[in-house]
């Protein structure tokens, strides 16, 4: 198990929601620039547009704030050549229900399926980070995934030692503050070819966010 599960997943999780749900002092800790300053409105020659999510859909995620775009490559008659998605949800603070939520548990109650998921290692020009990769399916429409959590000076794929990390830091520093990071590419006739470019959008988004979260002195 890596490091910092020790326990059992079930229990680590259950101690990281019981916190949350039972500790009221938790500092709010604020971006250091807006989300759609820090991330560019162009990556990997796509262009973007910048989409809203419902007030319902907010009250559910209990995001902070969030960003969510869509990219574009046009070919010289305009036809769209290559898409993708960006979503970054940012939490100030988590407790009392108010905690990231994962996709792997929303996008399966979106109707896409989980043919395959792995970790996959994204080399950026700050070292290489850890992502969560699902290959998914809807209604004959296939997808690439790529998510991972950061802030607080670290970024996880592994979903119960950023449960671990939650409990400790709150406990510790009552720092509870992450972003919640997704990209997602539909997969055409190239499997490996939609995964390069989700791995290209990664690393861009990556050190991209390192400027708008906050500093983070101790891990």
């Amino acid at each position: 198990m890596k490091t910092g599960t020790i326990w059992a997943p079930s229990v680590v999780l259950s101690l990281a929601a019981l916190f949350t749900v039972g500790v009221d002092v938790q500092q709010q800790v604020y971006l250091r620039t807006p989300l759609d300053v820090s991330i560019p409105a162009e990556l990997n020659g796509h262009v973007s547009r910048d989409l809203t999510i419902s007030k319902e859909e907010l009250e559910i995620a209990g995001v902070t704030t969030y960003l969510l775009r869509d990219y574009e490559a046009v070919d010289e008659t305009g036809q769209v050549v290559s898409f993708f998605s960006v979503y970054v949800g940012y939490y100030d603070s988590q407790l009392r229900g108010k905690t990231v939520h994962s996709p792997k548990n929303c996008l399966p109650g979106a109707g896409w399926e989980a043919l395959e998921s792995s970790e996959a290692t994204i080399s950026t020009d700050r070292g290489p980070i850890a992502v969560n990769r699902y290959l998914l399916r809807n209604e004959g429409q296939r997808a690439i995934v790529l998510y991972w959590y950061q802030g607080r000076g670290r970024t996880r794929a592994n979903e119960y030692v950023v449960k671990w990390d939650l409990l400790r830091d709150a406990t510790l520093h009552q720092r509870t503050e992450e972003a919640l990071v997704r990209v997602v590419v539909p997969v055409g006739d190239d499997e490996d070819q939609a995964f390069h470019l989700a791995a290209r959008t990664a690393a861009s988004l990556y050190p991209a966010l390192q400027s708008a979260l906050p500093s983070w002195d101790s891990s």
